[in-house]
């Protein structure tokens, strides 16, 4: 304990010898260094953490109303928002939340590949990082059914029924999943369970890993150079600050902006347009009247294009299941000796572009019907989709290994 802590007194004094919050604050904010060349895309980390506390705040107050059940579950909803105070803004704060938090994920996913912030020593940061997208995955998809409204029915019906392409036990998990043999008051009762409880338990376990790895190898930054290898004589970074106050008040500033966007969202577009609330999801679920189109909600789309563009439903769930577990091999698949795209060849910025594009491209196809020039598209950039992850080891290792600055590059404001 540092000596001005220790020479503190009064209830702070009292209570640091019983729970050493000044010491955790010394060794996880003042005493922790952070690269000093941090842009606008080292944002969305604090961003995520900020969207996984109001889901968590905002789900509390949703749970104290709603009633998991085929005849309660929409009218429950409709209840909670139309006759309990201030109810409208915190279930709509909560519907709407679960598309930022995916938009700052997937941001937050898009620099750590841009600065290859999962390359050594990162793996076990990247793969916690992963497991928390998968996690994350399961929990907006049993949150986007309990509302059951007529698209949220449709849309479990179609990716539950996946799950019955796996070899031996696809049937039986179908059923397991369903808890009955359809989609009925068991499925919401064990998805509100799990919903409400477990899957958020395991976020935040894994959220807490994912910062334990963090504070254990240190932030990566744009140019990929390591901020360890070069210190001052009194052991600290000498290209790092530390990570309070900078760092806490430039994501207090980033906070205020997302925030102001949030409330503009929330306020005036909910629905964004039928992207964030899908309209047949004001109506009941009706087992006898499927939608005109059935489309997930646009963070799921790329898979759900992947797995409308093979004819087979057997591949076509094998490639969905594929595209996202491709992810977890990236610290591998990658063999440059450079982390930062600033510092690889052209081939390798146009591998990493294609891929960005690709990305944004099925998750635009994944909302529109499965035929016509749509399924065409689907197919020619499932196979870009694919062909990112095929060509990056070849790529990487002829094309990632540029000279380097010895220290990190920065330029005050």
């Amino acid at each position: 304990m540092s000596a001005s802590i220790e020479k503190s007194g009064g209830f702070r004094a009292w209570l640091n010898k019983r729970l050493p919050v000044d010491q955790f604050v010394a060794d996880q904010l003042t005493g922790y260094y952070a690269p000093k060349n941090f842009n606008i895309w080292y944002f969305f980390g604090s961003l995520a953490l900020l969207m996984f506390v109001m889901q968590i705040v905002t789900g509390i107050f949703v749970t104290m109303h709603f009633k998991p059940g085929e005849a309660t579950a929409f009218n429950s909803v409709q209840t909670m928002v139309r006759e309990v105070p201030y109810m409208w803004l915190i279930q709509t704060m909560h519907a709407v939340g679960a598309s930022f938090f995916f938009i700052v994920v997937y941001l937050h996913m898009a620099r750590a590949l841009m600065y290859g912030s999962y390359k050594a020593p990162r793996e076990v940061l990247w793969v916690i990082g992963m497991l928390v997208y998968l996690a994350l995955m399961a929990e907006a998809f049993m949150g986007y059914v309990l509302p059951y409204g007529n698209m949220s029915y449709w849309g479990a019906q179609v990716i539950i029924n996946l799950f019955g392409t796996i070899p031996g036990i696809g049937p039986d998990l179908v059923e397991w999943i369903r808890g009955d043999y359809g989609i009925g008051d068991a499925t919401l009762t064990r998805f509100f369970s799990l919903h409400a409880v477990a899957l958020p338990f395991i976020i935040a376990l894994l959220i807490g890993l994912h910062l334990v790895a963090l504070r254990q190898v240190g932030s990566n930054n744009p140019d990929g150079i390591e901020i360890k290898a070069k210190l001052k004589p009194d052991g600290t970074p000498l290209d790092g600050i530390p990570f309070h106050p900078y760092y806490t008040l430039k994501d207090i500033v980033g906070v205020g902006l997302f925030l102001t966007l949030f409330a503009i969202v929330v306020f005036f577009i909910p629905t964004f347009g039928g992207l964030f609330m899908e309209a047949p999801n004001f109506e009941p679920a009706n087992p006898v009247s499927t939608p005109e189109h059935i489309a997930p909600v646009w963070y799921f789309t790329p898979y759900y294009a992947i797995l409308r563009a093979v004819p087979d439903q057997k591949i076509g769930a094998l490639l969905m299941a594929l595209s996202v577990a491709a992810f977890l091999f990236l610290p591998w698949l990658d063999r440059a000796q450079n982390k930062s795209i600033r510092y690889r060849g052209i081939t390798s910025k146009l591998l990493l572009g294609t891929f960005f594009v690709t990305f944004v491209m099925l998750m635009w196809l994944g909302l529109k019907p499965a035929d016509g020039i749509y399924v065409l598209l689907a197919r020619i950039f499932t196979a870009l989709y694919f062909g990112f992850f095929i060509l990056l080891p070849f790529v990487s290792k002829a094309d990632g290994n540029g000279p380097v600055p010895d220290r990190v590059t920065y330029h005050a404001h």
